[in-house]
């Protein structure tokens, strides 16, 4: 053995012999990205658009010019969605077919954009954001009461088809911080601060005993504000802007 070869090779050992190397447990996601048949998901079950959703399928391809019809996938998978409560794959077809495209082009599109869900989804859908900004805001905590709540972990489904809870990236409401997008609307702010910790608890059991009701949550900020407005009176920016030209050179 050379020597070179040799000294990589002992630097691998250790007291029991080679080296194990370390690595850390990747993590799964919950979107669906390979599609296997199933008996709710499969080409033989027909899709077709309803009655008003063609008239809106011909609205949204007015849109766009001839030649760039492929523009309007995303509205019309969008659409399908919604007609049918998640995205089968008959549905991807029937969009392929529409614009005249290759089916493995809408495949491209579906399963990159993780607002497609792939799979059979409950009428509400839970989307938790557990990115940096609602984990220091205690999203762990309402994650862990929804799951609780509901009897569901991320990814799953209720027998009734009620509840599906999903573990999201940010969803751009960080000032809100922690906050759940329940189907297109958010729920922001469940936290005003770290000492209150059990009104956290509390709000979310309150939206989900609203959902199982039948009722509609009011949606938008917990915490008493109407949108992303600090909490309290203004910090900065409380005077009138200075006019136009302040604070350049009087020779430019």
């Amino acid at each position: 053995m050379l020597p070179t070869l040799r000294a990589a090779v002992n630097s691998l050992k250790g007291p029991l012999g080679l080296r194990s190397l370390q690595t850390t447990a990747s993590r799964a996601h919950d979107s669906l990205f390979v599609h296997r048949d199933t008996p709710e998901d499969n080409p033989d079950i027909p899709f077709e658009f309803s009655a008003d959703n063609k008239k809106r399928v011909e609205a949204i391809l007015a849109i766009y010019p001839e030649g760039h019809k492929r523009a309007a996938m995303i509205p019309l998978l969008d659409l399908a969605q919604r007609q049918y409560g998640w995205l089968p794959i008959s549905a991807m077809h029937h969009v392929a077919d529409i614009l005249k495209l290759p089916k493995m082009r809408v495949y491209e599109v579906a399963t990159f954009y993780t607002m497609f869900m792939r799979k059979p989804t409950g009428k509400y859908h839970l989307q938790v954001c557990t990115t940096t900004p609602c984990w220091l805001r205690g999203s762990n905590e309402i994650l862990d009461t929804i799951k609780k709540n509901l009897g569901l972990e991320v990814g799953e489904t209720s027998s009734d088809k009620l509840f599906t809870i999903s573990e999201v990236e940010c969803l751009g409401a960080c000032v809100n911080a922690p906050m759940v997008q329940i189907n297109d609307d958010y729920y922001a702010a469940l936290v005003l601060d770290c000492l209150q910790e059990d009104l956290t608890v509390q709000d979310t059991e309150e939206i989900l005993a609203d959902l199982k009701a039948g009722r509609k949550p009011k949606p938008g900020p917990r915490s008493g504000r109407y949108a992303a407005e600090p909490i309290g009176e203004p910090t900065s920016l409380k005077g009138e802007p200075p006019a136009a030209g302040f604070g350049v050179r009087a020779d430019l």
